[in-house]
């Protein structure tokens, strides 16, 4: 058995272990969590310049946020880049020490000054509340920008899985309310389709038990409950207008039930005019970008991110 085989049997068994009371049917959103929290895998520490947890106002009180500082990159005219992350967890799972490791390894990977944003979560907080908080740590960063050695006009937006739905949206309320001009998006395995129902099915979901039709459908119920806005474009962006948005990425994994959900997203934004790239990983499950430490898949698929986002970001420069 390969290692990638066997990185992602024991990624499918932590959470079948811990998403156990969804597949029962009674699935409660603190059991989960604690299950999930209970089952990571440590990561390497990764050195960067510097890290600070501080709070930012936000609609509905303070929004906890973390900001790292790259290792010994060299800024810009206008200082580094700056880019805003927006953690997974289908909206209900997963906080700043989550995703600790991927932000360190996007700050040093990109030469960015990243900040990781702890938004509210479902269903204590349902939607519209985690697009509320990522749009006023959107609009904060790029009012500090300056004063975290950031450069406010090379501002990304990125993130994983519901962290990719808000990356999406934001993208769109930029556009809309004449907000801050975001230089790149990056989706990553993006959630863009809230219309599912609980029997969605996949090809991928044959080939790994990652991430399944009724853990979907779970999360969905847990973030939209019965507001019947699953059509609403803040929550499924894919049916809104898709022109005139940033330039960005999407990262999608074969064994993944989000892979063409992704895709076709990326398509309709190449058709609304912006440049989008897309890069489909054949051993990639859903969650496997934040295992870079564990995976050579993961790292190779960091490693060609932050590429991607340093030559989009210099060919903006030069344009």
């Amino acid at each position: 058995m390969s290692d990638s085989d066997a990185m992602k049997r024991e990624v499918a068994q932590r959470m079948t272990d811990a998403f156990a009371s969804i597949a029962a049917g009674n699935g409660d959103a603190v059991e989960v969590r604690a299950r999930l929290k209970a089952s990571r895998r440590p990561a390497k520490p990764v050195a960067v310049g510097s890290v600070e947890d501080r709070s930012i106002p936000g609609p509905a009180g303070e929004i906890p946020v973390r900001i790292y500082q790259p290792f010994d990159a060299e800024p810009g005219p206008g200082g580094l880049p700056v880019l805003v992350y927006f953690h997974g967890g289908g909206f209900v799972l997963c906080d700043l020490d989550s995703h600790d490791s991927c932000c360190r390894r996007l700050a040093n990977g990109v030469g960015a000054v990243v900040i990781s944003v702890d938004y509210r979560l479902a269903p204590e907080h349902p939607f519209p509340a985690a697009v509320d908080d990522a749009w006023a740590a959107t609009e904060w960063a790029a009012a500090h920008a300056a004063d975290l050695g950031g450069d406010p006009a090379r501002l990304v937006i990125a993130g994983d899985s519901a962290g990719g739905n808000l990356t999406a949206v934001v993208a769109m309320m930029a556009r809309d309310q004449d907000g801050p001009a975001i230089a790149y998006q990056v989706l990553i395995y993006p959630v863009v389709d809230q219309r599912r129902k609980k029997s969605v099915t996949s090809s991928a979901q044959t080939k790994s038990g990652v991430l399944t039709g009724s853990h979907m459908y779970w999360f969905t119920k847990q973030y939209l409950g019965d507001s019947g806005e699953n059509a609403n474009v803040l929550a499924s962006p894919i049916v809104g207008d898709l022109s005139g948005l940033p330039d960005g990425h999407v990262v999608t994994g074969a064994l993944d039930p989000l892979c063409e959900e992704g895709e076709e997203y990326a398509r309709m934004l190449n058709a609304g005019g912006a440049k989008v790239t897309a890069q489909r990983y054949a051993k990639g499950f859903h969650g496997f970008f934040n295992l870079a430490d564990h995976l050579p898949e993961a790292a190779k698929a960091n490693d060609e991110v932050y590429v991607i986002i340093r030559e989009a970001l210099n060919a903006r420069a030069s344009a």
